[in-house]
């Protein structure tokens, strides 16, 4: 189930991982000071540093989120009140809805940098352990697992029957004879992965499922995983005494 460890934080117990990166994202959604969230931003590219994600990886995985971020500071401003920036005949771009989306953008960045950093480079099999162990519903672990590992198989499904349309010279337009080949597509696609549901279903309950995945290996709680919890409780209560003191 553990994969060798390749950075400080991969070495770190999931389940200390998970907790941590919850009350981090958690805290940084409340907080309104520029100064925590501008720590909060700083404490999240330190972790994905010790995670061993360099900056080039971290930009490009940030592009898609800054992008619509991009688009939230240009169009907040014009809709928001307060003392005006700049006027364009009865449109106004305020400061107050420049520095909400600002605040907004960093809350952004800084959540994803640490669920990259704390809970991206765990596999999603252990992800499912830790959180059976955190004893959160089984149903959702299942959800997330089986997820995981039927999202490749539809992914194959879809591409065949999307090869089986080039083959029959489908070619795409902007017509009604597209967007009813598409929408038979879909359906073909929901009524093959419904019928595949059920034959996993009973290849299951042949092997003696009965709605609990039952786990045979468990974490151990080292001093390493003490030392790295108390630094971000630490890191936590000093943010949270930053907002609310």
């Amino acid at each position: 189930m553990n994969q060798p460890a390749s950075s400080f934080i991969d070495r770190v117990d999931p389940r200390v991982r998970v907790v941590a990166a919850v009350a981090m994202s958690i805290l940084v959604a409340v907080a309104s000071r520029f100064s925590v969230l501008g720590l909060a931003f700083v404490v999240a590219a330190g972790a994905a540093a010790l995670a061993g994600l360099g900056p080039v990886e971290a930009l490009k995985r940030l592009v898609p989120l800054n992008l619509f971020m991009l688009l939230l500071v240009v169009l907040l401003p014009w809709t928001a009140d307060g003392p005006p920036l700049v006027r364009v005949g009865p449109f106004s771009y305020s400061a107050d809805g420049l520095l909400l989306a600002v605040a907004i953008a960093l809350k952004g960045n800084a959540i994803v940098l640490a669920l990259m950093a704390l809970v991206g480079s765990i596999q999603a099999t252990t992800l499912g352990h830790a959180l059976a162990h955190l004893h959160l519903p089984d149903k959702l672990i299942h959800l997330l697992l089986f997820t995981v590992r039927y999202i490749h198989v539809l992914k194959r499904e879809y591409l065949r029957l999307s090869d089986a349309m080039k083959v029959r010279a489908f070619r795409p337009r902007m017509n009604l004879h597209t967007y009813r080949s598409y929408g038979y597509l879909v359906g073909m696609l929901l009524v093959r992965s419904f019928d595949r549901s059920e034959r996993i279903v009973a290849a299951m309950k042949c092997r003696g499922f009965r709605g609990r995945f039952y786990l045979l290996d468990h974490f151990s709680f080292t001093r390493h995983d003490l030392h790295f919890g108390i630094a971000c409780s630490a890191i936590l209560l000093l943010m949270a005494l930053a907002e609310w003191l």
